[in-house]
């Protein structure tokens, strides 16, 4: 899988679609970031990621005992 870090996921989505390219599934709000999937024209699955930075901070700071 190819994965992409990415800005403005939903304005990014809307022109795909113009475009024809649609996602393979619906996007997973997580509290680190939002994630849709969708296939290249070769088969290769793409993640685009975009970032919530302070929730993805947060995991960094998680520590273990």
């Amino acid at each position: 899988m190819i994965n992409y870090r990415v800005e403005g996921l939903d304005q990014l989505l809307a022109q795909m679609k113009v475009a024809g390219i649609l996602p393979t599934d619906s996007v997973q709000k997580t509290s680190y970031g939002n994630f849709v999937h969708l296939m290249d024209p070769e088969g290769n699955k793409i993640e685009l990621w975009e970032p919530n930075d302070v929730g993805y901070a947060k995991m960094g700071s998680i520590t273990t005992k």
